[in-house]
């Protein structure tokens, strides 16, 4: 048609062949947006050119004015209710996008036929512009840019909202690293995940759990540096006649395995301080951690024993007070001193730990054991009283009487916080301690407690 002509000018002239086989009839989509090809710039010039073809297809013969005006208006009017694309039928005309795509294709969004209108090709499949949209909030996108995960697309804002991780400290997003990569920490047994600056700016840690203070969480103060979260405040050990019955229970036990500790060895709970300076007074030669919490105290000193009451929040110093105690040596061993603030089962497990030091030292059949040996078996025996309190829970949340299920959620969190313990315990890393339960432990699978403990005695190590 000389439609044609008159709008590109010749027949013969270029006509903005993409190389694949398409020309660039369609508007199309790219990184840009939306585009309309560059030879339809004009919507009115393409209007008036077909209007003029159908004029001249109506006939050859010049009409008079009249007639010409009636017949432009009629095949402008025409013209206008035509769909876009490929009106007269060219084969050559298809949208611009990598894969070849059926004009009247149907949309992956709404399953209604694409016409000859405005599409958008991602993702594998064919689109209208408003069809396309978010998955998490729905809203068409329109942006240059979005994300995808699987088979679904995001506003950018969207898809952080919902895959970019969190701090569980700051509640802020965590930032991305100076290479442009997300970079956080993560708890190995609470996997709690927060920012790597976290860890140098103060934010409070809980002296039981080790868990880090959220930003809208209150933790409690202990008055030496130490804080406590509220599941660990719930049953701590703040008071050395309040301890005294754990105590028992803890000498019970090593009754039970038949080792029995017949001599009255005080037990007190201190201050971090007065245990730091314990144990600089004592000359026994054992390996101690940076972050004493129990100790076998062998000589005679002056302690500063801690008393208290169930605290109200905010805790803090005043709650507590401290009486000196002058303590006589009337055996091998002077006192048994554990860290106070600690929860039951932390403080239990502290308790079974320093109480084999004193066995081994009243047995008397134990001299000169090597440091990581001593300490091994001694861990072990705290394992093994956690995992017995650890039964007694599920035994307990499964037993049918209501006193047992009084308070299930209570009996969960003590469950986790033991556990917590154990895993403290079985992956230390030190040399001494974490290396010497792992012999312990195994010895003791093997062979027995009993067996390990005979061949200590005549060895001075493991089996």
């Amino acid at each position: 048609m000389k439609w044609f002509d008159k709008l590109f000018g010749s027949s013969g002239s270029s006509h903005d062949y993409d190389g694949e086989g398409y020309y660039h009839d369609y508007p199309f989509y790219n990184s840009g947006g939306w585009h309309e090809p560059d030879f339809l710039s004009s919507t009115e010039e393409l209007d008036h050119a077909i209007a003029l073809s159908l004029v001249e297809d109506h006939g050859r013969d010049k009409p008079s004015p009249e007639v010409d005006d009636e017949q432009l208006a009629r095949a402008l009017q025409e013209s206008l209710n035509l769909e876009r694309g490929p009106r007269f039928g060219n084969p050559f005309l298809f949208p611009h996008f990598p894969v070849p795509v059926v004009p009247r294709s149907n949309c992956a969004g709404c399953d209604k036929p694409l016409g000859y209108g405005r599409f958008l090709s991602c993702l594998g499949k064919n689109w209208h512009p408003e069809c396309f949209s978010c998955r998490l909030c729905n809203k068409p996108i329109s942006d240059r840019e979005f994300s995808v995960q699987g088979r679904d697309a995001y506003h950018r804002e969207c898809y952080k909202e919902l895959f970019h991780p969190k701090c569980e400290v700051c509640h802020n997003f965590i930032p991305t690293n100076a290479a442009g990569l997300i970079e956080y920490r993560s708890h190995p047994f609470w996997n709690q995940k927060y920012c790597p600056r976290h860890e140098q700016d103060g934010t409070p840690r809980c002296g039981s759990c080790d868990r880090i203070q959220p930003a809208d969480v209150q933790y409690a103060q202990l008055g030496d540096g130490r804080n406590l979260c509220l599941e660990c405040l719930d049953t701590a050990v703040l008071d050395t006649k309040a301890c005294q019955p754990l105590y028992r229970e803890i000498l019970n036990f090593y009754k039970t395995l038949g080792m029995r500790i017949d001599q009255e060895i005080p037990m007190l709970l201190v201050e971090r301080s007065a245990l730091n300076a314990a144990r600089e007074g004592e000359k026994d030669g054992h390996a101690h951690t940076s972050e004493t919490r129990g100790l076998c105290l062998s000589e005679e000193q002056t302690i500063a024993t801690v008393f208290g009451r169930k605290p109200r929040m905010p805790i803090g110093p005043a709650n507590f007070f401290t009486e000196p105690l002058k303590l006589i040596r009337h055996c091998e061993v002077t006192a048994i001193l554990v860290l106070f603030g600690l929860t039951r089962l932390l403080t239990g497990s502290i308790l079974a730990h320093e109480l084999m030091h004193a066995w081994l030292r009243l047995d008397g059949g134990f001299p000169n054991l090597p440091n990581d040996v001593e300490e091994g078996i001694c861990q072990v025996m705290s394992h093994i009283w956690l995992s017995g309190e650890l039964k007694n829970l599920a035994s307990k949340n499964s037993g049918s009487s209501s006193a047992s299920k009084a308070n299930p959620t209570h009996n969960a969190i003590q469950a986790r916080l033991g556990k917590f313990y154990l895993h403290q315990i079985m992956t230390d890393s030190s040399p001494i301690y974490g290396d010497g339960f792992r012999r312990g432990y195994a010895a003791v699978t093997q062979f027995g407690l009993s067996r390990t403990i005979e061949h200590l005695r005549f060895t001075g190590d493991f089996p």
